[in-house]
């Protein structure tokens, strides 16, 4: 059984302690240099922590923290090319779930932003603007705390609210064929984005504030599976 698998397994049986006992041990041994990684900067405004990849499978541990804000070329509002399942260890994580339709005389939808592709690599996102002008509107706006599970599909288009300090765990499926999506403004054109690296100092420090959160006392975990499907 691989981590992936692992983890599948604790959250399918609710076992959200186990889950954050699992985070403990993994940020324990980053933080005492056991673990020869460091935190990627998102442009979404969150450090990564990558666990494990393989067959197309991937384990992370996302934290929103002091200092770190978004830095997007294209908005908030984005599709992922593979499936999510995440847990929240700490903190208060918000999905807005968005209908994004192409903006023509037939729909209901204005046009106010450009899709754009992004292709992810080992030098970072390629960022390719498409012929395609959509509208979009909010479908629905949902919190998840401590303990509570959420998914999204692959091509659900959302934008996600936190405020203030929170982590989860992500496991993410890929979906062979599909790119991730995202909506910018009709004046941007191609380009590329690479994803900084923390230092290990600052690694170490985002690893030590993960770990004073999940040292503390939480309530009696209860998990939900609130799907928003396209």
């Amino acid at each position: 059984m691989d981590e992936y698998d692992r983890l599948h397994a604790l959250v399918a049986a609710t076992s959200g302690r186990a889950v954050r006992a699992w985070a403990r041990d993994f940020l324990t041994e980053v933080f005492e240099g056991r673990r020869d990684l460091v935190a990627i900067r998102h442009p979404l405004g969150f450090l990564c922590f990558p666990a494990w990849r393989g067959g197309g499978r991937g384990v992370c541990i996302h934290v929103w923290t002091e200092g770190v804000r978004a830095d997007s070329t294209t908005s908030a509002m984005h599709a992922h090319s593979w499936d999510l399942l995440s847990i929240v260890l700490y903190g208060t994580v918000g999905n807005q779930i968005l209908d994004v339709d192409d903006a023509d005389d037939d729909t209901a939808f204005a046009p106010t932003h450009r899709l754009f592709e992004v292709h992810s690599g080992s030098e970072g996102d390629l960022v390719r603007a498409t012929p395609r002008a959509v509208g979009y509107r909010t479908r629905s706006t949902e919190h998840f705390r401590a303990g509570q599970v959420y998914t999204l599909r692959n091509g659900a288009f959302h934008r996600s609210d936190v405020r203030g300090e929170a982590a989860t765990v992500v496991l993410g499926t890929d979906r062979v064929g599909t790119a991730d999506l995202s909506l910018g403004t009709f004046g941007t054109g191609d380009h590329r984005v690479r994803r900084t690296p923390c230092t290990r100092s600052e690694t170490r420090g985002a690893a030590r504030t993960v770990l004073t959160h999940l040292s503390e006392r939480v309530s009696p975990n209860r998990l939900e599976d609130r799907c928003e499907w396209t």
